[in-house]
C-alpha cells in the first residue's frame, strides 16, 4: 500500500455543499474527512446534535450516504441494531455475503460522553462490528453552549460562567477513550484534521478491524470556543503542539502515540486565542499548564505498553 499523502486524499466529496454548519466548523472538517476516508459503502446512524441539524434541515440533507437519525442518546444501539440487520441479509442471500459493508455510529460530546453512554458501553461489550466516532467539540453547542462531561477545566459555558465565584468549568475532562478502552475493544484512538494524514489512517485502520472500534476527533466550535472562524485550523494544530490533544492509538492493548512532539508550546498559545478562556489569570494558567504536564508525561510512559489486552471475540 502506497503511504497516505495531502496529494492522494480521495477527491469524492460525500458531504455536499450548502449544509448549515458554522463558518469554520471544526466538526463540518470532521464530517468531510470522516466519509472521504470510509468511502460510499457504509450506514450511519447519527445522534442528535450540532452536525444532525445543521445537514439535515427538511426536506434536504447533505449526506450522500446511507444516513439515519436517531435520539441524542442512542446512536450506538441503533447501529447495533442495523450491524445486526446487515450480518442477517447476508446469511438470508439478499445481500452479498463478500460486499464490505461498515456501519458507523456518530455522535457529539453530548450524545457520547453523556447521554449516550450506556449505549455505546453496550454496544462496545456486546463486540459489535461498529465504527463509534464522537465529534467533540466540549459542550452541548447545538442548545446554547451547555457544559458536558467533555468540557475541559476552567471553560466558560453558559451552564459554567466566569466571575467571582465561577471561574468556569470545575471538573477535569472526561477521558472518553479510556473507558472505551476499558471494554477491550481491538481499536481506539484520538484524531485531529490538523493532522490529516494521521486523521486517515486511523479511520481506515478502524473501519478495516472487524468488531467494535472507536475514535475520538477534536473538533473546535466558533461559536462555543469563541474564536474567529479562520483560527480553526490553527487552533487544532496548537492543541497537539502544546500537549492540550495528543494524537495517539490503542490497538490491540498496545498504546502507541502518533504524533510526536518533541518540544511542546506553553498551553498560553492555546488558550489565549478563545473567549471561553478569556478570564484566566496567570495562576489558573499554570494550574493548566500542570495538569497537561502531568497528562503528556502519564502518556509518554503508556507509549509501546500493553495497557490491557483484548477479549476473544466469537
Amino acid at each position: 500500500m502506497s503511504t497516505l499523502t495531502i496529494a492522494t486524499l480521495p477527491k469524492d466529496e460525500l458531504l455536499a455543499p450548502g449544509h448549515r454548519m458554522c463558518q469554520g466548523c471544526g466538526a463540518a472538517i470532521v464530517m468531510r474527512h470522516l466519509l472521504k476516508a470510509l468511502g460510499k459503502d457504509i450506514i450511519i446512524a447519527h445522534a442528535t446534535g450540532c452536525v444532525e441539524v445543521t445537514t439535515t434541515l427538511y426536506p434536504e440533507t447533505a449526506w450522500r450516504v446511507p444516513w439515519i437519525h436517531v435520539a441524542f442518546e442512542n446512536a450506538a444501539a441503533v447501529a447495533s441494531g442495523i450491524e445486526a440487520a446487515v450480518k442477517a441479509l447476508k446469511r438470508k442471500g439478499f445481500i452479498n455475503p463478500d460486499k464490505k459493508i461498515k456501519v458507523v455510529a456518530i455522535g457529539g460530546d453530548g450524545g457520547t460522553a453523556d447521554i449516550g453512554l450506556q449505549a455505546l458501553s453496550g454496544m462496545l461489550e456486546r463486540g459489535h462490528d461498529v465504527l463509534y466516532v464522537l465529534y467533540d467539540n466540549e459542550a452541548y453547542m447545538n442548545t446554547g453552549i451547555q457544559r458536558s462531561g467533555a468540557t475541559p477545566m476552567y471553560a466558560w459555558t453558559t451552564t459554567t460562567p466566569a466571575g467571582k465565584v465561577w471561574r468556569g468549568e470545575w471538573r477535569r475532562k472526561k477521558d472518553m477513550i479510556s473507558i472505551a478502552v476499558a471494554h477491550k475493544i481491538p481499536y481506539a484512538a484520538t484524531v485531529n484534521f490538523a493532522y490529516i494524514t494521521d486523521f486517515y489512517a486511523k479511520i481506515r485502520k478502524a473501519a478495516e478491524i472487524e468488531g467494535p472500534t472507536f475514535i475520538h476527533a477534536f473538533s473546535p466550535c466558533v461559536p462555543g470556543w469563541r474564536y474567529e472562524p479562520h483560527l480553526t485550523v490553527k487552533i487544532a494544530k496548537l492543541a497537539v503542539q502544546t500537549g492540550i490533544w495528543v494524537n495517539y492509538e490503542v490497538e490491540k492493548g498496545v498504546f502507541r502515540v502518533t504524533t510526536p512532539v518533541p518540544k511542546r508550546l506553553p498551553v498560553e498559545e492555546y488558550l489565549k486565542l478563545q473567549g471561553r478562556f478569556a478570564h484566566l489569570t496567570r495562576e489558573e494558567i499554570e494550574r493548566v499548564q500542570r495538569m497537561v504536564d502531568e497528562d503528556v508525561d502519564y502518556i509518554n510512559k503508556l507509549a509501546g505498553t500493553t495497557v490491557i489486552g483484548p477479549v476473544e471475540r466469537k
